[in-house]
């Protein structure tokens, strides 16, 4: 009777110890089992993998260089749209502070102020004093005239020398 490889019922077959013979057969069958070398490529289609794989690599490198730049130009434009909020909130405190100081350019505050914070008062007449000044003005007016020579080039002071001989 033929062995068959389905087994009827639950208990397993038993299997014979292996022979060295047969181990040595099983390493020679492994051994002929390698996997042969694919076949050989001709020149040109080594060529023609290398031409591919170097625009394989020439592609993803411009990829990677366009994505490298658009991320640059992103930055870039997150930073100028952070300075122009900045240059916005700087022009709103400006334009604040101009408010603040022409409110408090007014005389009646100046006055205030001067009062309240400083202790100030206004001047009676026994505070003032008067001072005489000598009426001699000492700005002395320019009624002198300067005249200054015009620079003459080369060739004037060259037929001044000829001409005038003194």
């Amino acid at each position: 009777m033929a062995k068959s490889r389905y087994e009827y019922g639950t208990s397993p077959r038993k299997v014979a110890p292996k022979t060295q013979q047969e181990n040595k057969e099983e390493k020679i069958k492994l051994v002929k089992d390698l996997p042969k070398k694919g076949p050989k490529l001709s020149i040109k289609q080594k060529k023609k993998q290398i031409q591919l794989t170097f625009l394989v690599i020439g592609v993803f490198m411009l990829l990677l260089t366009i994505s490298y730049r658009n991320s640059q130009i992103n930055e870039k434009f997150n930073k100028v749209q952070t300075l122009k909020k900045e240059l916005s909130s700087l022009q709103k405190e400006n334009e604040q502070l101009k408010v603040n100081i022409e409110n408090s350019l007014n005389l009646n505050t100046i006055e205030k102020l001067a009062k309240e914070k400083l202790g100030m008062q206004k001047l009676t007449n026994k505070q003032t004093i008067y001072v005489t000044l000598p009426k001699k003005d000492y700005v002395v007016s320019a009624s002198e005239e300067v005249i200054k020579e015009k620079e003459k080039n080369w060739f004037e002071k060259f037929i001044d020398k000829i001409f005038n001989k003194k």
